[in-house]
């Protein structure tokens, strides 16, 4: 997890939830600016 905020399992990521990375799409265009 990138942000560190905390979220729940959900139905639709039933499938790829190992492959859960960000909370949400805001979360995912965030972690792209911000420098490694």
């Amino acid at each position: 997890m990138h942000c560190l905020r905390p979220f729940n399992w959900r139905k639709k990521w039933q499938r790829c939830w190992e492959e859960v990375r960000y909370c949400s799409e805001r979360c995912k265009r965030e972690s792209k600016k911000r420098p490694k």
